[in-house]
């Protein structure tokens, strides 16, 4: 299998902003002592599980969450001030393609017939992945693309600004196989260094959502993603592919949008996560129509398909709310488009979808870092876990729409973005 070529990225210094900080060089960039606390004092700060804590602030120190004291009791040598505004855990999308892009000479989606380089490729992934950290969003699911590996390995060796990635790098589809043909593409994805297995198993919602994998093929497929100790995550838009995946023991079901309460209560009783995707790939195919038209199955009537989907895929998500035990996480598909948009997802399930503002902001937290098996480390705002937090103008849980200001980024200890709010220094 050919994976895209790494190439060299040199190290952007954005760290950024406005902070009471007496170690602040002339350019405005911190020159703190690595080992020197980095505290953020907000109106309030959500932990990501459900609580609400007033009075407090944020001690980090070497890239962690140290303490949550009363407020004012830490002395700093960076200490961000945040009035009126609420600091949570960084956002975690659950699903997005880090390589979609338009090309720049074309204007149009990026795809197989492309000029581009892998290196092109690349480069376009980390502009993404930029996009999306400057937003609020701190850790993505990527499924996927070759491209990934080399940006997801420069971030984590902090030479290149972006989320936490994880990657399925390539899918598993129909045309993988047989099930011993998937089991070997299994092993050779984990070779690889696949974060996740991907599985197609159901076609695009443009051509109907049928079904596309056999029991057989999906239970070679998640069995074999077990045995390397890796999740499956399956596309299946309809009751049946989806039924499949939970016989399976697959882990999560991505897109759902033809699915049943049954199905759904199949998936809550055999424990498997939810990724319903309501509104922002169908928003950013239909602002971006004439730039996907004629591409694959971006035809007139796949088009026409999505605009049909809209209203059942929202009925499925608010279906799913009703159902006890299941786990509905964050995700948005974001492809070319899309990236920096995530939030637009929260805002549309809690405004149209029904969905509770604290309910949803767990579900991109705490529940969506469960779903990446990330729940000891993001996620949450508390002591010993990496110190992932964005800052809000506003109160997110009285208005959700609160998400689309950022003030601060901070991912790993490493302030990326700061705007502070009018009238603070």
């Amino acid at each position: 299998m050919a994976l895209a070529a790494a190439v060299s990225v040199v190290a952007i210094p954005i760290v950024s902003g406005c902070a009471t900080d007496a170690g602040r060089d002339a350019s405005g960039l911190h020159a703190a002592d690595p080992g020197a606390a980095v505290v953020i004092r907000a109106d309030r700060i959500l932990d990501g599980r459900g609580a609400v804590l007033t009075g407090r602030e944020l001690v980090v120190r070497g890239g962690r969450i140290e303490a949550i004291p009363a407020e004012g009791t830490t002395e700093g040598a960076v200490v961000y001030e945040l009035p009126g505004a609420t600091a949570l855990p960084g956002l975690i999308d659950t699903h997005v393609h880090l390589g979609w892009h338009f090309d720049a000479a074309t204007g149009r989606l990026g795809s197989a017939g492309s000029t581009n380089t892998a290196e092109d490729r690349v480069l376009y992934a980390a502009e993404n992945a930029w996009n999306m950290l400057a937003s609020g969003v701190t850790t993505v699911q990527s499924l996927g693309g070759p491209e990934d590996v080399p940006v997801r390995d420069a971030i984590a060796r902090g030479s290149l600004p972006g989320p936490r990635i994880l990657t399925s790098i390539l899918p598993i589809t129909a045309g993988s196989g047989g099930p011993e043909e998937i089991r070997a593409r299994v092993d050779t994805l984990a070779e690889a260094g696949a974060d996740v297995i991907k599985i197609f198993a159901s076609a695009s919602i443009r051509v109907g959502g049928g079904p596309t994998l056999s029991q057989e093929q999906l239970d070679a497929a998640c069995g074999q993603a077990r045995e390397h100790g890796l999740r499956a995550v399956v596309h299946a838009h309809g009751p049946e592919s989806a039924r499949r995946s939970a016989l399976a023991g697959c882990r999560q079901i991505e897109h759902g949008a033809l699915l049943d309460r049954e199905t759904l209560e199949l998936l809550a009783e055999r424990g498997l996560y939810y990724d319903p995707h309501t509104h922002l790939i169908f928003e950013n195919y239909f602002v971006n129509r004439d730039r996907y038209l004629g591409i694959g199955n971006y035809t007139e009537e796949g088009f026409r398909q999505m605009r049909e989907a809209v209203p059942i895929a929202l009925g499925a998500f608010r279906e799913a709310l009703d159902v006890e035990g299941l786990d509905i996480v964050f995700g948005t598909d974001a492809v070319a488009g899309a990236h920096g948009l995530n939030w637009t997802e929260l805002v549309y399930r809690v405004r149209e979808g029904g969905q509770g503002p604290m309910e949803a902001i767990v579900s991109a937290t705490s529940l969506a870092a469960a779903s990446l098996e990330l729940e000891e480390t993001v996620g949450s705002l508390a002591p010993g876990f990496e110190a992932d937090v964005i800052a809000v103008a506003g109160d997110p849980t009285a208005d959700i729409g609160a998400l689309e200001h950022v003030v601060l980024v901070m991912r790993a200890g490493v302030v990326y973005r700061h705007r502070p709010l009018a009238g603070t220094p």
